[in-house]
């Protein structure tokens, strides 16, 4: 009886030193910045090469029906690293605090204290967490300080009006700057006559290239224990800036003509070569993380995902119709038609994730906490409106899906999007219109949202009401609230 009890005992411990030590899988999540969902090679891009995305998507999973957050960077990123929609989050719109310069620099609309954020989640789980790249939820002395808000490492960007400018003078490390050997570049300035003058426009040290010595620095001091590394780049955003080899490997491709910076950003000889240049570079970028994953032999333990913060670009400094920069979709960043909220998700995953798939779920970045809570067996400790697609991603079965997805836009004149199943309503102009009229149209006949179809459909506009009246909670900044003001609203 003894003995039998001792070997139970044994069997037991050992089973428990087992579990302890079943190893937490690495996640790295890369967010491109105004990236269209039809610019990558494997979502039909034509003109601009992205072979290491296209083959991470074919050793991987590839989401045809992903949508950002928001259709721009702040409230698209605080609806990713909180769960929440942008009826709930505290960041909807890009409210700025400061300007261009450098004696300026104010950041944006800080988080608030008490959020809890992807790195939050990561760190209550044992992880390490680090974030390289364009953060824009608030300068290192707020609440939105990214080491305040669950990140041990931080080393980038704070306020996204600074990333307009690839050669910046200095780069943030944990609240410090960091100098660069650049001097001020004012990019919104246009350009004075004579092609010298294109040579004010660059610098000594590219910005994305420090961001990916310090995330590989990163990965590399902590390969031996579970890290989350969450990589927003600042790629294709504005401005048109690339390094000059990059560049090159584009010239005579088109048939290209110089801009002079007449709509903003800085001003470049080849307008087509330098922006298909920085998807070409942001590839490379990631290229070079998933080849040091190889390298260190983490690759079947790290979950690597790939996303962008909202659609393409307006057409102003880039001809994103040039391009076909939304795919088969209408509109662009600032717009929740498809191509402003519709983007790119791979998600990859050796021998864990099957090769070769393609997902039609439909999904959002406010998805990623609950996936990743899915993940870690555990839950995050505020409500997030998300839903995991963990078992979508190791087909699994029993995937939940939504039963609708809400967006809510306060600027381009006061936008809101709902989508039911294949159905999706919009409504714009609020802000001079408060009583503007539901577009309605079917996805799945209609995915560029070429044809109205509400007047044959008038079931749907009390179902879109609805969710709005229910999703919707008061903003604490009044140039948000367009959706049920108690004042009058600024046109």
């Amino acid at each position: 009886m003894q003995r039998l009890f001792l070997l139970t005992l044994i069997l037991f411990t050992q089973l428990a030193y087992a579990q302890k030590n079943i190893t937490k899988p690495n996640v790295i999540y890369i967010f491109a910045d105004d990236l269209g969902y039809g610019e990558l090679g494997c979502y039909g891009q034509k003109k601009i090469k992205t072979p290491y995305l296209d083959q991470l998507a074919a050793q991987g999973m590839r989401f045809t029906q992903h949508y950002s957050s928001a259709p721009v960077c702040a409230p698209s990123r605080c609806g990713l690293m909180t769960g929440r929609h942008t009826g709930h989050t505290y960041i909807r719109g890009n409210y700025e605090l400061g300007g261009f310069e450098d004696d300026k620099e104010g950041g944006q609309m800080p988080l608030n204290e008490g959020a809890f954020t992807l790195g939050h989640l990561f760190q209550k789980a044992g992880y390490k967490t680090g974030a390289v790249g364009k953060w824009g939820l608030g300068m290192a002395n707020t609440t939105g300080n990214p080491n305040q808000q669950g990140f041990d490492f931080f080393y980038g960007l704070l306020c996204q009006k600074q990333s307009h400018n690839f050669y910046p003078t200095h780069l943030w490390k944990n609240g410090e700057k960091v100098p660069l050997n650049n001097t001020f570049i004012r990019v919104h300035k246009p350009m004075a006559e004579g092609d010298e003058n294109y040579e004010y426009y660059t610098g000594n040290e590219y910005a994305i290239d420090k961001m990916t010595e310090q995330a590989s620095a990163f990965i590399k001091e902590h390969k031996s224990q579970p890290f989350f590394l969450y990589l927003p780049y600042t790629l294709p955003h504005l401005s048109l800036q690339a390094p000059a080899e990059a560049v090159k490997a584009y010239l005579g491709q088109f048939d290209d003509k110089p801009y002079r910076g007449q709509h903003g950003y800085a001003s470049t000889r080849y307008q087509y070569a330098t922006y298909a240049a920085m998807i070409s570079y942001l590839d490379e970028q990631v290229g070079q993380i998933w080849n040091l994953v190889k390298k260190l032999g983490i690759e079947e333990n790290t979950i690597i995902m790939f996303s962008s913060d909202n659609g393409a670009t307006f057409d102003k400094a880039v001809d994103t119709r040039f391009f076909e920069s939304s795919g088969p979709f209408k509109g662009v960043k600032r717009d929740v038609y498809e191509g402003g909220i519709r983007m790119p998700m791979i998600a990859y995953w050796k021998n864990k994730i099957k090769a070769g798939q393609i997902t039609d779920h439909i999904s959002t970045q406010y998805d990623v906490m609950a996936t990743c809570a899915d993940l870690l067996r555990t839950k995050p400790a505020l409500p997030t409106d998300g839903i995991s697609f963990l078992p979508t991603l190791l087909q699994k079965g029993g995937q939940q899906k939504h039963d609708f997805l809400y967006f809510e836009f306060p600027e381009n004149g006061g936008q809101l999007a709902v989508r039911i199943g294949n159905w999706k309503g919009v409504k714009r102009n609020m802000k001079t219109n408060p009583k503007a009229a539901w577009e309605v149209y079917d996805l799945s006949k209609d995915e560029g949202e070429q044809n109205n179809i509400a007047a044959q459909h008038p079931e749907l506009i009390p179902q879109f009401d609805a969710i709005v009246k229910r999703e919707h909670r008061p903003s604490h900044i009044q140039d948000w609230e367009f959706v049920d003001p108690k004042f009058e609203v600024k046109k």
